[in-house]
């Protein structure tokens, strides 16, 4: 085997050894978890060396070490007759082989693999596993003795591993790196993958307010407790809801809810049939919320503003809902209007949430802690329901109403000012 073939095959297996302990190291462990589901067979091998972490670094150590030293020796011996007709003096020839070398192994093993490794470490890794694993056999007889050595100095030092060899703790700041992980893969491609969704909920949730996720005042189905039973039993054919709440004089006074179930006892009044709701401030986080319905086994509540008014109502299902995505329920709206008339100009029902809006057609309408909806945004500019046909400026913005009742907002088109 000629010299340039030594030297160009041991450089290759010195950068495939450090790039894989650099995806090795760098990899997020909440991905090698999502890569056992989507990638079994691949992470068949991976997980030999995730669960053998301290000897498969060991192992790239050493085949490292072998690789270099072998690359040293053939690099100075095959540049040494071209170097000797340069100069006489053997020891300017030495400095140019070991300045040779280093820029070398700087490049083309340390700098470049660690790059390329780094920018998806589990792909990287499944995609070598099978050479790695065929190093980390062949190298067995050889980096065992270190790994032993190793401890043994650990050991004598006092120094104790805070994970057992294979284990892996996940926690808050995993989930962190995951996300910063991903941002970049969002920018290249459309789809995000489910887990990651997941996971980004899950970070949010501690934060989420109930106010956030809850069913607004207006779109509430309650009935006065002096009703008679047959106008309860007609609302919920009309409405087919499951629960239908009871206030007294006014919606600001909810005394419970009617679950339709107890109507097969056939009451003769309301008031017979009323299931206590638990009350909760609209500014109560939604993890809290979870550990409450959990804790009393209940799954819907009221929620009251600061003056203790009624806010709305909040269920179990839009807790989930802050991590699993939309999940349907009887409150869920699916005739909402959402419509591109123009290059320039959207119809929008005006329950529709800015978040969604932004993210889909790119708008970039204004965003705030006191408002979710286009409802909200243009309430908080008038400080009252506008007339149909008026139109509010927002910025760069032309919302008109085209549909609305004296209590709430329905339809709202949106006109940008391209100038």
């Amino acid at each position: 085997m000629s010299y340039i073939a030594v030297i160009l095959i041991t450089l290759f297996i010195s950068a495939m050894l450090t790039g894989s302990e650099m995806a090795f190291l760098s990899s997020n462990k909440l991905m090698i978890e999502i890569n056992r589901q989507r990638y079994p067979l691949y992470s068949k091998l991976t997980d030999i060396f995730y669960n053998n972490r301290q000897f498969f670094i060991s192992t790239i150590f050493t085949g490292n070490l072998i690789a270099l030293v072998v690359f040293a020796i053939t690099l100075a011996v095959y540049s040494s007759a071209d170097l000797m007709g340069l100069t006489s003096s053997s020891f300017l020839t030495l400095c140019i082989q070991i300045l040779l070398a280093t820029i070398v192994i700087l490049l083309f093993t340390r700098f470049l693999p660690k790059l390329i490794f780094r920018l998806n470490p589990i792909r990287s890794l499944n995609i070598i596993s099978l050479p790695l694993l065929v190093f980390y056999i062949l190298l067995y007889p050889l980096s065992r003795p270190l790994y032993k050595f190793c401890n043994y100095l650990k050991q004598k030092l006092g120094y104790e591993n805070s994970l057992s060899p294979g284990e892996l703790a996940i926690g808050k700041i995993n989930l962190d790196h995951l996300m910063a992980d991903q941002r970049d893969i969002e920018n290249d491609t459309d789809e995000i993958p489910e887990e990651i969704k997941f996971f980004r909920n899950a970070l949010d949730f501690s934060t989420v307010k109930i106010r956030e996720c809850s069913i607004p005042r207006t779109d509430l189905e309650a009935i006065d407790i002096e009703e008679d039973i047959e106008v309860l039993k007609s609302r919920f054919i009309a409405t087919g809801y499951s629960k239908i709440l009871v206030y007294r004089e006014n919606i600001d006074h909810i005394v419970g809810y009617v679950h339709i179930s107890a109507l097969f006892n056939s009451p003769e009044k309301i008031q017979n049939v009323i299931t206590p709701i638990s009350v909760v401030p609209e500014s109560m986080t939604a993890n809290k919320l979870l550990e409450i319905f959990t804790k009393e086994h209940k799954s819907i509540a009221l929620v009251v503003d600061e003056f203790g008014g009624t806010s709305g109502i909040v269920t179990l299902e839009d807790i989930l809902e802050e991590i699993f995505g939309e999940i349907d329920d009887e409150h869920d709206v699916s005739d909402l209007i959402e419509m591109q008339i123009s290059d320039n100009s959207y119809k929008f029902s005006a329950r529709l949430e800015i978040d969604h809006l932004n993210e889909k057609y790119n708008l970039q309408l204004p965003v705030g802690d006191d408002y979710e909806t286009i409802a909200g945004l243009i309430l908080l500019h008038t400080e009252a329901i506008p007339e149909v046909g008026e139109e509010i400026v927002i910025d760069n913005f032309s919302l008109k109403i085209l549909e609305a009742s004296k209590s709430k907002i329905d339809l709202v088109q949106i006109t940008i000012d391209a100038s």
